[in-house]
């Protein structure tokens, strides 16, 4: 099938469209929390499990599905998870109860990873060429950083305008036209083949501890630091510790340790995680402050968040092929890190008698600018080391830490802000006051995490650990079109 560049750019459409119908279903059914839970009779410890069901085995499995496309073709594991995710989309719109919802939620977390985990993989194979490399990840990375504000928006209006079912069923026209269009816009791949080994027990190993890594953070915003907590925390540990151990004697390792000598791979994972943890943790706060603060309904406060899907679209699709290639993608993420901590130390300053225009809407502006600058060119230092034959592990790797790096930001920022607030009100605080200054201690937290995250990059992705940026002239023969176009 000859990858002409309108070709190349439908394969591009359909990918980013699936990514982001599985990056939205991780906000938009968050406004919708309330009224499923009068609908279907969840407690309110039972409620945390429609999110935690599906971030245990979206974040569990993710690392195995990057592999597995390697082994059995990149395009046939992304059909298979948008396959289960749809299935799984309908069943938890249909759901007659609370268990069915949760267990509709896992497999669309199943669904999930087997779908995004090689994304990054097949767009690194589709677009060789460095420059439009950079400018499919913009696209790519619009989905991954707008997506979220874009749920709260459709989730606010279709739990307002129809009922929350619909919150599910929007995916099954993105699912069902991406399952129509693959096999015709991106050519087959046989991989690696299973016979090469599949590392059965180191399967088990990385998903049973990333699971549990993941279920013992979200737990501890309900559950706090318990035994069942700690538990969960030390099993984790002592599964991903083993899963090192055999990575490291196996003959087909699932994970190939030497991809973390790669000091971009390395960097930009760690950074990744710090970074996310600031980022997602923003806007759970953010969306937290209109409401509870603020007084802001649920519609209202998804459209607040335009902005940032906005300005983070002008950077991402606009803006960061000139820049990456124009100053290097070490230096453009270092920016986008500074200038989204700028953007959080502003939000240290609200109030309960504030207004959106002036404490919050600047913050959002920032906040979309340098995300738009950030996540493109982490994308691209990430994958810049990718190997044909292991492009889908890289993947997984990368969208594994923006997983658990969002788990904990989320965990983190909900922690430190309702500590504050229990001490406020116990103290004779009112419950406005109380909770502002909450927020304004989680934003600090946010701000430190993104300068941490910039003086990672500065640091772990030194100049001669990455590509240097392609100039124009080095990328296309005179004459011949930028294939990206």
């Amino acid at each position: 099938m000859p990858e002409t560049a309108r070709h190349r750019g439908a394969a591009l459409a359909v990918l980013s469209a699936a990514s982001l119908m599985v990056v939205l279903d991780s906000s938009i059914v968050a406004v919708a929390l309330p009224v499923i839970k009068t609908d279907l009779g969840f407690s309110a410890p039972g409620l945390a499990w429609v999110v935690n069901a599906y971030l245990v085995a979206f974040g569990g499995l993710l690392l195995f599905s990057g592999r597995l496309g390697d082994l059995a073709g990149r395009r046939r594991v992304f059909l298979t998870g948008v396959v289960v995710f749809t299935a799984a989309s309908l069943a938890a719109g249909l759901s007659p109860n609370a268990a069915t919802l949760v267990i509709a939620r896992f497999a669309q977390g199943v669904g999930g990873a087997l779908a995004s985990a090689v994304v990054l993989g097949m767009i690194v194979t589709l677009y060789p060429e460095p420059r439009a490399r950079i400018r499919a990840l913009g696209v790519y990375s619009f989905t991954q950083a707008a997506g979220a504000s874009i749920g709260l928006v459709a989730g606010g209006a279709l739990t307002q305008g129809l009922d929350w079912h619909w919150t599910f069923y929007l995916n099954l026209p993105i699912g069902v036209a991406a399952l129509l269009l693959t096999p015709l816009v991106i050519a087959s791949d046989q991989g690696l083949g299973l016979r090469t080994g599949v590392d059965v027990l180191g399967a088990l190993l990385v998903t049973g501890g990333i699971m549990l890594l993941v279920l013992g953070i979200v737990q501890t915003g309900d559950a706090g630091w318990s035994f069942r907590t700690i538990g969960a925390l030390a099993l984790a540990a002592a599964l991903l510790a083993a899963f090192v151990l055999r990575q490291a004697r196996t003959k087909t390792p699932l994970l190939p340790l030497r991809l973390f000598r790669i000091r971009a791979i390395s960097g930009a994972n760690l950074t990744m995680v710090v970074m996310v943890a600031g980022f997602l943790g923003f806007q759970f706060v953010t969306a937290l402050y209109l409401q509870q603060v603020l007084g802001f309904d649920a519609l209202t406060t998804g459209f607040a968040f335009v902005p940032t899907p906005v300005v983070i679209a002008t950077f991402s699709l606009g803006l960061a092929n000139w820049l990456n290639t124009r100053f290097s993608p070490r230096a453009v993420l270092v920016t986008g890190l500074v200038t989204t901590s700028a953007a959080f130390l502003y939000l240290t300053q609200v109030q309960t008698g504030g207004g959106y225009a002036l404490h919050v809407l600047p913050s959002l502006v920032l906040m979309g600018a340098g995300a738009g600058m950030a996540i493109p060119a982490l994308m691209g230092l990430a994958m810049s080391h990718a190997t044909s034959s292991d492009s889908g592990v890289t993947s997984g790797m990368i969208t594994t830490t923006q997983q658990v790096g969002g788990a904990i930001g989320t965990a983190l920022l909900a922690a430190v802000a309702a500590t504050r607030t229990t001490d406020l009100l116990a103290a004779g605080a009112a419950e406005k006051e109380a909770l502002a200054s909450g927020f304004r201690v989680a934003y600090g937290y946010s701000a430190g995490l993104t300068a941490l995250a910039a003086v990672i990059a500065a640091v772990a992705l030194s100049r001669r650990s990455v590509p240097a940026a392609p100039s124009p002239a080095a990328e296309a023969p005179a004459g011949q079109p930028d294939p990206a176009r």
